[in-house]
C-alpha cells in the first residue's frame, strides 16, 4: 500500500453502548423536497485541495504513489478524504471527486495547468510565475485564473515536465527546451534567470491530419492555392515557408507533406520533433544539446552532413537558423529535389536575405554574388505565412524564385493575401519544366486560368 494510515471515520454502531431503538412503525412520510446544492467554484476546489495536499503529503508514500494507478491512486484518496484527519468541510460526491481530480494533478501531473493541457482549443500556455497564466485560443491569448500555492510548487511542475523525457532543470542548467512524448514543445526557465520566478511556454501540437483541402475551408488559403501548392510538391519544388512565431510554418509543412508520395524515402531534421509525416519511409532526426559537463552536443548542421549520407529523396529541416543552410541548400541542389524547410522572416524577400546572411556565417571568403547564386538556384517557391491580428493564419504570398540578373535575385509574386481575399497574378512560373516533367501542365494551367479568372471577378 502507498498510504501509510488514513485511518477512516467510526461507524455509528462502533460509537453507541448498544443497539439502536426500533423506529415506530408509522404511515408514509410526506415526500420533502431536497433543496439542491450549489456546486462548489473552481477556487473553492482548488483552494480546499491546497489545503489538504500538505496532510495528504504526510500520510502518503510519494515514491509508491507515483507507481500507482490513476484508479488506485484515486480510490485511495477519495478513501481518505471520508476521514476527519482530512479535514475537508462536506462536500458532495461530485465536489469531493473534483478535489481528488486536483490532488492526483499535483502528484502525477502539471498540477493547475492540467485542465489546460486536455482543452483542444488551448495551442499555448504561458506561465509567467506564479501569478500570471496566460493560454492562447484560437490565435488570442486570454488570462486565466490559475496560480500556485507558492514558488516551490511550481518549481515541482517544471522539474516533473523535464523528468518526463529525462532533462533536468536547475540552478546548474537553469533553462531547457523539451519536447513531450506528444509532440508538446516546452520551454522552461527558472530563477535567477527568471526574474519573477520559474517561466514555463507549452506549445502544444494540435493539428494531425490536416489536409490543404482542410486549410482551404479554414480560410488559411484559397482552394486554388491549394490546388498549386500540391502540383508544386508532386513536381517536387523546393520550398521555403517563411513566418513569425505561431504563424503556422510547420502546420503548413505537415499539410504539405502530406502530398509526397509515399515510395519516397524521407530525412526530417529538428530541434524539437514536431512534424508529422504520413509517409511509411520516414526517418526522424533531432539535435541534441550540449549535457551540462559541455559535451554530447549534435548541432543541425551535422545531421545534415550525416543526411547527405543516408540516400534520401527529400530532406525536410523543420526550422533553418545558422550556418545548416549551406548544407540545405547544397542538398536542395544536389540531388534532393522537393525539400522544405521553414526560416523566421516576415516576407518573402526578407526570407532569402536571411539565407544570405546564414550562408555568410557557414562560409569562408564567399563572395556575395555566389551566395546568392547559390540561393536562387536552390529555392524555387517562398510561402510567406502570417498571423493576422484577429488571430487568423493565413498564407500571405506565395512567391516565385525566378533566378538571378546581374548580382539580384529575381522574384515574382504569384498570390497574394490583400486583407479581405486572395489574388493570383495568373502569370505562368519559372519552373514550368518541373512541372512538365511531372505530368502536371495541364492542371497547373486550369490552376492558373482559375486565378486570372478570380483576379477579373474581383475588380
Amino acid at each position: 500500500m502507498a498510504l501509510r494510515s488514513f485511518g477512516r471515520r467510526p461507524k455509528a454502531s462502533e460509537e453507541g453502548a448498544g443497539p439502536a431503538p426500533a423506529r415506530p412503525a408509522a404511515g408514509p412520510a410526506p415526500a420533502a423536497a431536497v433543496p439542491l446544492r450549489p456546486q462548489t467554484s473552481d477556487a473553492m476546489i482548488a483552494d480546499i485541495a491546497a489545503r489538504v495536499h500538505p496532510t495528504v503529503a504526510k500520510a502518503l508514500d510519494m515514491s509508491q504513489a507515483v507507481k500507482l494507478s490513476l484508479d488506485d491512486l484515486a480510490a485511495q484518496l477519495q478513501a481518505f478524504l471520508e476521514t476527519e484527519e482530512a479535514g475537508v468541510p462536506d462536500l458532495t460526491p461530485l465536489d469531493r471527486r473534483r478535489v481528488v481530480t486536483c490532488l492526483i494533478n499535483d502528484i502525477k501531473g502539471l498540477g493547475p495547468l492540467e485542465p489546460l493541457f486536455h482543452d483542444p482549443a488551448v495551442s499555448d500556455i504561458l506561465v509567467n510565475g506564479l501569478r500570471s497564466v496566460y493560454v492562447e485560443r484560437h490565435g488570442k491569448l486570454e488570462q486565466v485564473d490559475i496560480k500556485f500555492r507558492d514558488g516551490q510548487h511550481l518549481l515541482r511542475i517544471a522539474h516533473r515536465i523535464a523528468g518526463w523525457v529525462g532533462r533536468r532543470v536547475d540552478e546548474a542548467s537553469p533553462m531547457v527546451d523539451l519536447r513531450l512524448p506528444d509532440g508538446s514543445r516546452v520551454n522552461i526557465i527558472i530563477p535567477p534567470l527568471a526574474i519573477d520566478g520559474t517561466t514555463i511556454a507549452i506549445r502544444r501540437f494540435l493539428m494531425t491530419g490536416v489536409s490543404l483541402k482542410d486549410l482551404g475551408a479554414g480560410g488559411m488559403l484559397s482552394p486554388t492555392m491549394a490546388r498549386l501548392l500540391s502540383i508544386c510538391v508532386k513536381s517536387r519544388l523546393n520550398v521555403l515557408i517563411s513566418g513569425g512565431t505561431g504563424a503556422g510554418k510547420t502546420t503548413l509543412m505537415n499539410t504539405l507533406s502530406r502530398e509526397i508520395h509515399g515510395d519516397e524515402r524521407l530525412v526530417t531534421i529538428e530541434d524539437a520533433a514536431e512534424l508529422q509525416m504520413q509517409q511509411p519511409h520516414v526517418v526522424r532526426l533531432e539535435t541534441r544539446t550540449m549535457s551540462a559537463e559541455g559535451t554530447g552536443e549534435v548541432t543541425m548542421r551535422a545531421l545534415l552532413i550525416n543526411a547527405l549520407r543516408m540516400r534520401p529523396d527529400r530532406i525536410i529541416v523543420g526550422e533553418v537558423r545558422g550556418p545548416e543552410a549551406m548544407e540545405m541548400l547544397q542538398a536542395m541542389n544536389t540531388g534532393h529535389p522537393g525539400s522544405m524547410c521553414t526560416i523566421h522572416a516576415n516576407t518573402p524577400r526578407d526570407a532569402l536575405t536571411r539565407l544570405e546572411n546564414m550562408l555568410l556565417m557557414g562560409a569562408v571568403e564567399m563572395p556575395l554574388t555566389a551566395i546568392r547564386q547559390q540561393v536562387a538556384s536552390s529555392v524555387d517557391m517562398v510561402l510567406q505565412v502570417a498571423r493576422l491580428r484577429s488571430g487568423r493564419r493565413c498564407v500571405t504570398s506565395i512567391t516565385d524564385v525566378v533566378g538571378m540578373e546581374k548580382d539580384v535575385v529575381i522574384t515574382e509574386e504569384m498570390w497574394r493575401f490583400t486583407g479581405d481575399r486572395f489574388e493570383g497574378s495568373g502569370r505562368q512560373p519559372s519552373w514550368m519544366d518541373a512541372v512538365e516533367k511531372a505530368g502536371l501542365r495541364t492542371e497547373l494551367m486550369e490552376v492558373l486560368q482559375m486565378s486570372n479568372n478570380e483576379a477579373e471577378g474581383s475588380r
